[in-house]
């Protein structure tokens, strides 16, 4: 075909352009996901109930499809009756074919959305599936402490809550106050950019329910590997509930949680809230005055003082603004001791070091909860069964650790080494490429990319 010349110069256009896919960049996925030896791994934990004889897409090859489309953007089950037909996507199964076969076409939306119900929901012989969820969440954790060639001596876990807002009057959706829309409460816990649980709650959920019998459940599992290895949960104020203090002083455990504020509080801050009132006065300018003491509700309800730190921000023309954590640290821990040298000459180094450096730090969690739900789509969970949700939630999840390790793997040194899941997806996932198959080789033609070449060159050197 012959369009209007460009100068002196003919423009043709010709059908010659063979397998066209705009996803190329999944080949580092299907790489990371290899040395992870991630699907045959989630596949133990999925009961698989179908026929042998019948089966025409094996377990793992359906999580690999169903995960790395998520990791590529493509968030609905619909998106998979066109990308079945994808030549890369094609290649991100098993090698079941015959020799000098082509590719085999992948699942459809109706197979992969039989992965996500549940065996006991419905009648069996649509269900033929049943998750593990909570084997799933473990596999995070192992797939953590991997990720390390040493033992660490210190790791710390940040725990929060956040919302997903229902489609309807879904399984377990229920309008939350605080957030005043109806929604799920999933409790989500990091380490680090490492996601260790991602539970969903029903929306009505006291915000630290399931809290401490999680925590306990990934400390056992990262003592079973790393038996001296110091553990520092970080949370907000709605975690602070005695029973979790309670577990973690027993068991060797530092915390530091936000405490709410309170009359009693206040008042046992009120040396603290008048230097800041006088350094203000005095500098005409905001200060912040940090402090601590030793605190014991009225009602009892700690066995034992615990340390309270105190953070007064004072602004002219202001009222206070006052904030308090409790912890278990003080100026014996390790870690306060390697902090507070940042702050020679503070009267209140400790507290200063413990809040700044220690606490505020559990900030970057927001971000990489954000990451799971919006980048990776953890808040579509439109199902309506509960269970179905969660396991959604948990795909997403894995997404989530797909990007994460090949970031971690293969982006050292490159400008994406810190971006957020969907800058790498436009930035280096999403590459045009020819595809041509042939009896010997399966050749992927694409631009060049020098951030790909360097991935490809740390995901092929020995692990």
């Amino acid at each position: 075909m012959q369009f209007s010349d460009f100068g002196r110069r003919r423009v043709l256009a010709a059908f010659d352009g063979g397998e066209i896919t705009s996803d190329a960049g999944g080949l580092l996925l299907r790489e990371t996901a290899a040395r992870l030896n991630l699907w045959s791994r989630m596949a133990r934990y999925v009961d698989d109930h179908r026929d042998p004889a019948r089966v025409r897409h094996h377990l793992p090859d359906l999580l690999a499809q169903r995960i790395i489309g998520i990791a590529l953007g493509y968030e609905d089950l619909t998106d998979h009756n066109d990308l079945r037909n994808d030549p890369c996507l094609k290649l991100m199964a098993t090698a079941n074919t015959q020799q000098g076969h082509p590719p085999r076409q992948r699942a459809g939306a109706s197979t992969l959305g039989r992965l996500e119900q549940d065996f006991i929901e419905g009648d069996r012989r649509y269900h033929k599936f049943a998750a593990k969820t909570s084997q799933l969440q473990d596999l995070y954790v192992e797939l953590f402490v991997e990720s390390y060639d040493v033992p660490p001596d210190h790791i710390t876990l940040d725990i929060d809550a956040t919302d997903i807002k229902t489609h309807g009057h879904q399984d377990g959706g229920f309008f939350n106050g605080y957030y005043e829309h109806r929604c799920f409460l999933p409790l989500y816990i990091y380490c680090g950019p490492h996601l260790l649980l991602s539970r969903l709650r029903a929306g009505n959920a006291d915000g630290a329910r399931g809290a401490k019998k999680a925590i306990k459940r990934i400390v056992g599992q990262i003592r079973a590997h790393w038996p001296k290895v110091k553990i520092l949960i970080r949370g907000d104020s709605g975690f602070a509930r005695k029973n979790l203090m309670n577990w973690c002083e027993a068991n060797r455990v530092d915390y530091i949680f936000g405490l709410p504020r309170n009359t009693w509080l206040l008042h046992k801050a009120r040396k603290i809230r008048s230097r800041a009132a006088v350094a203000m006065v005095d500098s005409n300018a905001a200060v912040e005055i940090f402090g601590h003491f030793s605190h014991q509700p009225k009602s009892g309800s700690w066995p034992r003082p615990r340390q309270v730190i105190c953070k007064t921000l004072h602004r002219p023309g202001r009222d206070q603004r006052v904030r308090f954590l409790v912890t278990s640290l003080n100026w014996n821990t390790p870690l306060v001791i390697r902090e507070v040298k940042a702050f020679p000459n503070d009267r209140d180094a400790m507290a200063r070091a413990i809040y700044q450096n220690i606490y505020c730090p559990r900030g970057d969690m927001e971000n990489r909860i954000k990451d799971c739900q919006l980048d990776l789509f953890g808040h579509q969970t439109s199902a309506h069964g509960f269970k179905p949700n969660q396991l959604r939630l948990i795909f997403a999840g894995f997404a989530y650790v797909l990007m994460t390790q090949l970031r971690l793997r293969a982006l050292k040194g490159t400008d994406l080494a810190r971006a957020a899941p969907d800058t790498i997806r436009q930035k280096l996932l999403r590459i045009g490429a020819r595809i041509t198959t042939s009896i010997r080789r399966i050749k992927i033609s694409m631009p060049n990319q020098n951030i790909f070449l360097t991935a490809w060159q740390a995901l092929r050197a020995p692990t």
